[in-house]
């Protein structure tokens, strides 16, 4: 079983993505406890020397602690590629339901879901699956908010979990590996105007800035 020390640092890793030092009032927020709870973890992780805190600033991951966070953020996505591709759960339902099953899948499990599933390099909402000797792919990318007009683009990943936003980045087949093109972008942080599949879109920048986009592979 994953002691609960590993999911912070997994969650550390992820916070630490644009965020020279991830602050405790974050790590609280996402791993859903209070303040006090997150400062005890902190102690702990600290003591352990799987990070680095600086008072006032925040904490990092140690080379340890970032091994430990990518073995668990492996485990992570490729239950959810296996729950997507084999299982056929829609990618709006897994991350909540992986939370609830990861912590007891031994190891063999996980390798033998790996393999079913097609050895995949990424998990159904973009994010790239470290490897086994712990190295993290490096995606080059940007938030469709921030892409280029009249340039074309492919959806990357998507960094939200919200069930209801994924249902409908699905009804207009805005999913990882679809062709995108930004038309046009309304001033001051309004919507994204833009064309995919042959038809017009248009998307608040709040959702424009949690989808992905990347040059397509043939580019």
């Amino acid at each position: 079983m994953c002691p609960t020390v590993w999911f912070y640092l997994a969650e550390i890793y992820r916070l630490q993505d644009g965020n020279h030092w991830v602050t405790l009032s974050m790590i609280a927020d996402a791993m859903g406890v209070s303040l006090q709870a997150a400062s005890r973890m902190v102690r702990r992780m600290a003591e352990n020397g799987h990070i680095i805190h600086e008072p006032y600033q925040g904490v990092r991951l140690t080379e340890e602690g970032e091994k430990i966070a990518l073995y668990m953020i492996r485990r992570h996505r490729i239950l959810e590629a296996y729950m997507v591709s084999v299982m056929r759960f829609g990618w709006d339902e897994v991350h909540d339901m992986v939370e609830l099953l990861e912590r007891g899948v031994d190891e063999r499990i996980i390798e033998r879901m790996d393999e079913m599933a097609g050895f995949p390099k990424r998990c159904p909402h973009g994010e790239p699956i470290p490897t086994k000797d712990g190295i993290m792919p490096v995606v080059e990318d940007m938030p469709l908010a921030e892409w280029p007009e009249k340039t074309p683009a492919q959806v990357s990943r998507v960094k939200t979990h919200d069930p209801e936003k994924l249902r409908y980045l699905a009804s207009v087949k805005l999913v990882p590996g679809q062709p995108v093109t930004v038309v046009a972008r309304s001033p001051f942080n309004g919507p994204v105007h833009l064309e995919a599949s042959g038809e017009r879109l248009v998307l608040g920048n709040e959702l424009a800035s949690e989808l992905y986009v990347e040059r397509p592979a043939s580019a």
